[in-house]
């Protein structure tokens, strides 16, 4: 996800200042400044006659720039190629040349001279808008070229289900595949993320709660690079600083992270806060982790409806991760779909905590074995959820189909996609009966014991 970036600058001295500042930027590629508004405006019209995606997601425009005045030209740009964010130079950093920057059609305003912060918080930002504008003239919604990349929630349904084990392994299978994934604990007072793949870190989410203006640089002393390939944010140690992070800053730092990576996993926890809801609202895929029990589906039931109910999200658009599933099990995923009426994942992941065990309480979870049928279906599931390739690139998915650990299903070579037939008896009667509908998850009527 790099940010392509053109300036533009009359003075030499400045031209050279700014190219200096430009290279420290982490994931830009700055081109060589251009001297005059007459070599800016014919290289865009050059880039634009093959594609919209071959301009670049920034121009910067110093204020010596010239024949063409830097305000004249700015609009210019603007009107000629809207999907170019523009940003001025200028050691005026007035309310009123802020007001005829913006009404010309910059994106920004930097003062003279730049600050390293200052540049790359509003290069950030000029470059999420272009990448937003090109998304609405035509780019698939959640292809990573530019910033902008896709986030992704887990949830559980309630404690125990396997919610950390699933985003752990989403965002394991993502970073094999080769996309620039970072994974966030959002269970911002019981994370076991760093725990379960041997991480101790100092910094956490929780430290990024009060900066308003997330530069590239914060949010690197934030972010923990693990050898795994995964870059993880944490959750707080002390689970009280949790309350630190309000809706607001939760939608502030996923956006950051949005524009750095390709693919953002987000452990959501099993409690819903402020702060997660804000982001399973924000995200592009919600997945709830649930198992086939009645005390499990019933809560998964109740937190697809208290999403409803917040506005959060509707349940069709609720991906259901089924866990710890087996061909005796009573309760089958066709099942959990009907009370839920969410969409369950073709790939039910296997009842086998042998295999996790030992990596598990070695807090080694990406040590797991290759062979193991629940990575095998945990890999499998990001795959049909789309994490391992973008979906406008059908080569890109073939390979990452090719790196998952095994191509058979969770259930032997069976065909764990198809709907499960469910047995009537034991806990499916408890699920069905309390109501109308037969998928109602209401209490047990008093009748005489089962046979």
């Amino acid at each position: 996800m790099t940010t392509r970036i053109l300036p533009a600058a009359g003075d030499a001295d400045a031209a050279r200042a700014l190219s200096a500042l430009l290279g420290q930027l982490p994931d830009a590629e700055p081109a060589a400044p251009l001297p005059d508004s007459g070599a800016l405006l014919d290289t865009l019209a050059r880039l634009a006659a093959g594609s919209v995606d071959e301009l670049p997601e920034v121009v910067l425009v110093h204020e010596r720039i010239g024949p063409v005045p830097a305000l004249d030209l700015i609009r210019e740009v603007a009107l000629r190629f809207p999907a170019v964010g523009v940003v001025l130079l200028s050691s005026d950093t007035g309310p009123a040349l802020f007001s005829a920057a913006m009404d010309s059609g910059a994106r920004g305003l930097i003062g003279l001279p730049p600050s390293y912060e200052e540049l790359a918080a509003r290069v950030q930002a000029a470059a999420q808008w272009s990448a937003g504008v090109r998304r609405h003239l035509g780019r698939p919604a959640d292809a990573p070229g530019g910033p902008g990349g896709r986030v992704v929630t887990v949830a559980g349904a309630k404690g125990g289900v396997g919610t950390t084990l699933t985003a752990v392994q989403f965002a394991l299978a993502a970073a094999a595949a080769g996309r620039r994934t970072v994974l966030v604990d959002m269970d911002l007072q019981a994370g076991d993320v760093g725990s379960y793949l041997d991480v101790q870190f100092r910094r956490s989410i929780a430290d990024l709660a009060g900066i308003h203006d997330i530069s590239p640089r914060v949010l690197q002393d934030a972010v923990y690079d693990d050898r795994t390939g995964l870059a993880l944010l944490l959750a707080p140690a002390e689970g009280e600083r949790g309350e630190e992070l309000d809706d607001r800053a939760a939608r502030h730092v996923v956006t950051a992270l949005r524009g750095r990576y390709e693919l953002v996993v987000v452990d959501c926890g099993t409690q819903v806060t402020g702060a997660n809801a804000a982001v399973v609202e924000m995200a592009d895929t919600a997945a709830l982790v649930t198992t086939p029990d009645v005390i499990s589906v019933r809560a998964a039931k109740r937190m697809v409806r208290m999403w409803e109910r917040l506005q959060v999200r509707k349940a069709e658009d609720t991906v259901m991760v089924v866990n710890r599933w087996s061909k005796h099990t009573e309760i089958q995923p066709a099942l959990i779909g009907k009370i839920t009426k969410a969409r369950v994942v073709k790939t039910p992941v296997p009842a086998a905590f042998k295999e996790l065990q030992p990596v598990v309480d070695a807090g080694r979870l990406q040590d797991l074995d290759n062979r193991s049928a629940v990575k095998q279906a945990l890999w499998t599931i990001a795959g049909e959820l789309g994490l391992l390739a973008a979906p406008a690139d059908p080569a890109g998915a073939a390979g990452a189909q090719a790196a998952l650990p095994g191509r058979d299903t969770a259930g032997g070579g069976r065909s764990s996609g198809a709907a499960l037939a469910v047995r009537a008896a034991g806990p499916v009667a408890r699920l069905r009966r309390g109501g109308g509908d037969r998928g109602s998850l209401g209490p047990r009527p008093r009748r005489g014991r089962e046979g």
